[in-house]
């Protein structure tokens, strides 16, 4: 994968946690524990998460974590809750923040590799990344694939705003639930795109 050939990035968050991001930015879980916020993780994949460190870098929860496509197994957990989820589109050159890291499967899961950004980009398989599917007969090649899924962008600390280009939604109804939470003073192009949220 090459940079110039990204489109954007993905972060999936509850719409109830717009106004704080408006106003702070997207924060690492370390950062966000100091606010109030909603999650949508699981508590026994934030505890695996908890026990990784990145090579040569910090502790994982140090990092917020940016998917390059937001249709993967997170959002398929999560599908049920499609009306109060929006996904974020990051600008890919986020990726020149120093200390920024890419991972080409899920970061926890233990097989993971992780490389300096952009160059780390070259780990990362496109095909398993964008396939509208992960599921095979043969185990192994489906943990692969779901892992792939999975690749994170890992940046130190937050994402500003303004690398913020839009957000998807689900529907009509959560389109205007984010409509609400908007900043008169913040312009945010809202897409729907039920698909992303295997709708």
């Amino acid at each position: 994968m090459k940079l110039e050939e990204l489109v954007e990035l993905h972060y999936i968050t509850p719409l109830a946690n717009i106004p704080s991001i408006y106003t702070h930015g997207i924060l690492s879980h370390k950062m966000t524990q100091k606010l109030e916020h909603k999650s949508i993780s699981m508590q026994q994949i934030q505890e695996r998460r908890a026990q990784v460190v990145v090579p040569g870098g910090r502790p994982l929860h140090e990092y917020v974590n940016l998917y390059f496509d937001a249709r993967n197994p997170m959002m398929f957990r999560r599908k049920d809750a499609h009306l109060e989820l929006c996904i974020l589109r990051i600008n890919p050159t986020v990726l020149n923040i120093p200390g920024v890291v890419i991972t080409d499967g899920n970061a926890s899961s233990g097989y993971a590799l992780f490389k300096p950004a952009p160059q780390g980009l070259a780990i990362v398989d496109e095909k398993l990344v964008f396939a509208k599917d992960w599921t095979h007969p043969d185990q192994i090649e489906y943990w692969k694939r779901k892992a792939a899924k999975c690749a994170e962008v890992l940046v130190p600390d937050r994402v500003d705003w303004q690398f913020i280009l839009g957000a998807y939604v689900s529907c009509p109804e959560s389109e205007e639930m984010l409509v609400k939470t908007k900043d008169s003073k913040t312009i945010i192009d809202i897409v729907i795109n039920g698909q992303l949220f295997f709708r």
